[in-house]
């Protein structure tokens, strides 16, 4: 493929505003992008239960079937900033979400454990093409004051495909069996690579090219120059990491007694992700009036919170806590991942894979140390993970506070 042939920028281009047409046009298309990015990589959260049972596995080695996909989804997002300058944003988004949908439907078929550990492996591989390029489009297609909104809306969609992932999947799973559950989900993705090459309109700002990586290296590493990227990547692993882990051992805890639900009933556990949804909008556009760095500590305070309410063995208090965790986590995440979008001026793309990068790292260790946590002493043993966590992202949080803007920023 020539890169002639590929969309050129405009000569002049002029970000998008809140008030434009097409922001509303792009926000959709990533809004179902993000819907059925994260339906696809969470939806086995709700089947660690019934993964360890069917393959013998501790809930530790359960939880791979999770984290395997995150952590090579971590390391391949590092090239997948170079695969869209070759190829353009927007073929890289479409081509990746199908990739991962027939990778998930392999999964459904797989006969053993190692095997779909190796499907969900390759299906983090193939998924790495969306969210890292997703994060760097909107910071150069967006202006400064649509970008909150924007990610707040495209994070709400993932919040959406991550609670309608694991939602449905469990219900599946008690009617049909997690096969079937899985395939419906791999069929999700493929409606979403169509509509994102349909719906979302060529990068404007970016010509394809071909990546050097000596400059890429180069630009990967001068990210760590700045202090308040330093502390966000640090956040970035922390949230996600906290966050997988109580939604991966929650299941175990309310299946098991005094509690002994079914797996579609736990599955409802996953509605709080509605939570998450609002939460990235309102405290994304608050940060964006009021200043992250005002208002992102508050919402790890909320999250913190939520770990400390979880701790009774009562239904309402577990519930309460876990809706608490998840509104403290997407509205901190959604302020980071912008803020990052923000703080690398001139080299986006490398700056939100790093975030990612980390983030996604935390999540695969984070989810399963948790088990070895929940082996050793039960929810408590995982609430202390959470603590430690939660506390130290708190501190990152308040210490960004007071890390000044780079040049290019008034207000970060």
């Amino acid at each position: 493929m020539s890169l002639a042939a590929l969309p050129q920028p405009s000569p002049n281009p002029r970000k998008i505003s809140r008030t434009d047409a097409a922001f509303w046009r792009v926000t959709g298309a990533f809004f179902f992008g993000g819907f059925a990015t994260f339906a696809l990589l969470y939806s086995v959260q709700p089947l660690m239960p019934e993964f360890a049972r069917e393959f013998a596995v501790s809930p530790a080695l359960a939880s791979l079937s999770l984290s395997a996909s995150t952590l090579v989804l971590a390391v391949a997002m590092m090239g997948a900033g170079a695969v869209a300058d070759v190829f353009g944003r927007k073929r890289v988004m479409a081509a990746s979400l199908a990739a991962t949908a027939l990778a998930t439907m392999l999964a459904a078929l797989a006969p053993d454990w190692p095997t779909l550990l190796a499907l969900r492996a390759l299906a983090g591989l193939a998924l790495a093409g969306l969210p890292a390029v997703a994060m760097a489009y909107l910071g150069d297609e967006m202006d400064a004051q649509a970008i909150g909104l924007a990610m707040g809306l495209y994070i709400a969609g993932s919040t959406l495909g991550g609670m309608a992932g694991r939602l449905v999947v469990a219900a599946l799973s008690d009617h049909f069996g997690w096969r079937i559950a899985i395939a419906a989900v791999g069929a999700v993705g493929f409606v979403g690579a169509a509509l994102i090459a349909a719906a979302l309109p060529p990068s404007h700002k970016i010509s394809p090219r071909r990546p050097d990586f000596g400059d890429l290296a180069a630009s990967l590493i001068g990210q760590f120059s700045d202090p308040g990227l330093r502390l966000l990547f640090a956040e970035g692993f922390l949230l996600l990491g906290s966050f997988v882990c109580a939604y991966n051992y929650i299941g175990f805890r309310l299946m098991a007694a005094p509690f002994s639900l079914s797996q579609t009933t736990i599955g409802f556990v996953f509605v709080l992700y509605l939570v998450g949804a609002v939460s990235s909008m309102v405290m994304g556009d608050l940060a964006g009036r009021y200043g992250r760095r005002r208002v992102m500590w508050i919402a790890i305070a909320i999250e913190a919170a939520g770990v400390a309410v979880t701790m009774p063995d009562d239904i309402v208090a577990v519930v309460a806590g876990v809706a608490l965790i998840t509104w403290g986590f997407f509205g901190a995440h959604s302020i980071a991942s912008s803020w990052v979008g923000l703080r690398a001026h001139g080299s986006r793309a490398q700056a939100s894979a790093l975030y990612l990068f980390f983030y996604y790292v935390g999540s695969s260790l984070a989810g399963s140390a948790g088990g070895l946590f929940f082996a050793w002493a039960g929810w408590p043993g995982v609430a202390l993970l959470l603590a430690a966590m939660t506390g130290a992202a708190l501190v990152i949080a308040l210490r960004l506070s007071k890390v000044p803007p780079p040049r290019h920023l008034i207000k970060a």
